[in-house]
């Protein structure tokens, strides 16, 4: 399958399932203004796992397609084209990993494409030894809210794997003082799965930051906490 007609195919399925009245409920899940088509998730998903199955696309093909799609805006056709990407991960490249992060300078541009990237693709880059977490220290000072968001989002599943947590911990504590919103829940969500693996390394942690952190990554971090445990880490007047 050529460049054109994947970019085609994809468009023609969207354009073809649209749901208008699904697109304005769709805008109560994003911040940002959601532009798209209207689909449901399961009708995304069989359409990936249709076109995996020919086995007539690859990645080459695929990350030709990707600003295109993104640059429109569609969140179905990103949606799709990022899912195609994570299908081919036996494909990934350390050149894939560079080109996966120049993304976010014209698109990535909500917490849903993110954690797409944070929670399935992004990981398979470490499990497959393609790249280190270092490899991830230009992430962290991104200008881009959603690459640094994909930091620690991406370190999860990561740290559940060699359930350490401290490396991880520290080498994203520079976000406990992120300006964003979106990042704050990325990284409270990190801490909170960080805790249910070691609360003894996590919480001394919290202790050192509940005062001077975004509030919202202790919340976050603590949610899992029992009552009495979670007044630990109230802020002090």
């Amino acid at each position: 399958m050529t460049t054109p007609e994947l970019i085609h195919e994809i468009r023609s399925y969207c354009i073809a399932n649209a749901d208008a009245e699904r697109v304005l409920k769709s805008q109560r899940y994003f911040k940002e203004e959601f532009i798209g088509h209207g689909l449901m998730a399961a009708q995304i998903y069989a359409k990936v796992k249709e076109m995996l199955k020919t086995n007539e696309i690859d990645l080459p093909t695929v990350l030709d397609a990707a600003p295109e799609l993104m640059k429109r805006g569609m969140h179905e056709e990103i949606t799709i084209g990022l899912l195609l990407f994570d299908g081919l991960w036996k494909q990934f490249n350390p050149v894939t990993f560079q080109t996966l992060g120049s993304w976010f300078s014209f698109s990535i541009t909500n917490w849903a494409h993110a954690d797409a990237l944070g929670m399935l693709i992004l990981p398979k880059f470490l499990d497959k030894k393609i790249c280190e977490m270092n490899d991830f220290s230009s992430w962290l000072n991104s200008p881009y809210k959603f690459q640094r968001r994909c930091v620690p989002v991406t370190l999860i599943k990561h740290m559940k794997k060699t359930r350490q947590v401290m490396p991880s911990i520290l080498f994203v504590e520079k976000l406990m003082l992120d300006p964003e919103r979106e990042v704050h829940q990325g990284m409270g969500w990190f801490l909170r799965e960080a805790w249910k693996i070691s609360p003894s390394e996590v919480e001394p942690f919290l202790e050192k930051w509940k005062n001077t952190a975004p509030r919202l990554i202790i919340q976050y971090a603590c949610e899992k906490m029992s009552a009495e445990n979670k007044l630990r880490f109230k802020r002090v007047k």
